[in-house]
């Protein structure tokens, strides 16, 4: 695959050619072009500093290694805390007030992919401003400069900021650990063979869970399935749960912000609901507005409501909706695909804090898992893709919008349609050469329907 550029980094699949892959050459090419943008924001008499971390894949050492040798090239400063999950890495660009970060995860790609997602100084998502300076400047590599050799950085390894991002969870006043212990919860994991695998079980004890039943647990990077966290793809783990009586199940993608949840009785509690069942926590303790994305379910809206606040959507991407939770004083937000961002920890999504303040909602509602599911409204949604290579998106996406113009279709992201039974959101994937077709209405037909009679018009 040719390198993707994004607002949630730079991605690719690992082998190939120069021209059809990231590659050596991009990966030190970009970094530099990052490493830029860090020294052209600093202002400090010292060498700026930027944290790395990165998940289990197989490709991480290698990567790791460009881009430690490639910043140090710069004249920055490292702060490498190995592998650790993409809510560590931003808390610890916080926790060290580095000048940024990078990333080193694919997120829920397949083992043979594998990115840089850049962050600022506040551990977040570059701007599309500096994101633009990035790709920009890594078109023109002849223009970087590197520092004299008396000048290179230095590197510092600390492989302790999991034990610190624990201690912040368990400080939050909502994550309520007494309950948690007083539950005597049996919990089921997947971790995918990744990073999860050393936080998920360590989050777990320290909350004080009864009995923890591991899977994929091994952070090796042999993924053992798709780790896109889809029920298709969790089936063993749904069959754990109900071989070893669990209470839950919870699973990650390989970077741990994505959170999935299966239900006592081995069924998908659904990725949508994720954010709906933490919400509905958060917001009985702190009433406020919420934010999901475009393409998140009507659900959120729903108990949003219920607490008297109000509900907003932002375009697809985590940059994206962190911008209008802060424009709009969001207390919770996040993707319908199981991102929780919950701000007084920090704004970003994060299955740990998900996990944390899911356990806290199930003990204190003395409900059963799947129990707590029927609580909330039960929409039905579809999700499928299409291969777009050699089509004018962009086109596509303007005669779609001009086809249902009569439903004043939202386009701040692809084309929304909201129609009286549902809605259906086209966009082109921002880390994927496909496009994605969401709907969702009260029925799985309905839903079908409606998306069938968007696509039919592709």
């Amino acid at each position: 695959m040719p390198v993707i550029t994004s607002i949630s980094g730079i991605r690719g699949t690992i082998g190939g050619s120069l021209s059809d892959s990231l590659n050596p050459l991009e990966i030190v090419k970009f970094t530099s072009a990052f490493g830029s943008l860090i020294l052209s924001k600093n202002t400090k008499q010292t060498k700026p500093k930027v944290v790395i971390g990165r998940d289990a894949r197989i490709s991480g050492e290698m990567v790791e290694l460009l881009v430690n040798g490639t910043l140090l090239a710069m004249g920055i400063d490292i702060i490498n805390i190995g592998l650790a999950t993409t809510p560590t890495t931003e808390l610890a660009v916080i926790y060290e007030q580095a000048d940024g970060g990078i990333i080193l995860t694919a997120s829920h790609n397949p083992k043979n992919w594998n990115a840089l997602k850049l962050l600022n100084s506040k551990g977040e998502f570059l701007s599309q401003k500096d994101g633009e300076f990035v790709f920009n400047l890594a078109k023109n590599p002849e223009i970087l400069n590197y520092a004299q050799v008396e000048n290179i950085g230095e590197i510092i390894y600390d492989s302790e900021y999991v034990y610190k991002h624990i201690d912040l969870i368990k400080a939050i006043p909502l994550v309520d650990i007494e309950a948690i212990k007083q539950a005597k919860f049996k919990v089921a994991i997947d971790c995918i063979n990744s990073v999860g695998a050393i936080a998920v079980p360590l989050l777990l004890k320290q909350l004080g869970v009864s009995e923890i039943y591991e899977l994929n647990c091994i952070p090796n990077g042999n993924f053992a399935h798709n780790p896109e966290p889809l029920p298709e793809n969790l089936t063993e783990i749904s069959e754990m749960v109900k071989q070893k009586g669990a209470d839950v199940g919870f699973v990650v993608d390989p970077d741990v912000d994505r959170l999935a949840i299966i239900n006592e009785d081995g069924t998908f509690f659904g990725e949508e609901y994720t954010l709906v069942a933490v919400a509905d926590y958060v917001l009985s303790y702190t009433k406020g507005n919420t934010v999901s994305n475009l393409s998140s379910s009507r659900a959120l809206a729903d108990v949003t409501k219920k607490y008297k606040g109000s509900h907003f959507s932002a375009a697809v991407g985590e940059l994206n909706v962190v911008e209008k939770m802060k424009e709009v004083s969001a207390v919770i937000g996040g993707e319908g695909n199981g991102g929780v961002i919950y701000p007084p920890l920090h704004y970003g999504r994060n299955a740990l804090i998900g996990i944390a303040l899911f356990l806290s909602h199930l003990a204190k509602s003395k409900l059963k898992t799947s129990e707590l599911r029927q609580k909330y409204p039960d929409y039905k949604i579809i999700k499928l893709k299409k291969n777009i290579e050699g089509l004018d998106v962009d086109k596509l996406l303007n005669k779609i919008a001009l086809e249902f113009s009569d439903y004043k279709p939202i386009t701040i992201d692809g084309v929304k349609i909201d129609f009286e039974t549902g809605w259906v959101h086209i966009r082109k994937s921002n880390t994927e050469p496909i496009i994605r077709i969401y709907a969702e209405a009260l029925t799985e037909a309905e839903a079908k329907k409606l998306a069938d009679l968007v696509t039919s018009k592709i």
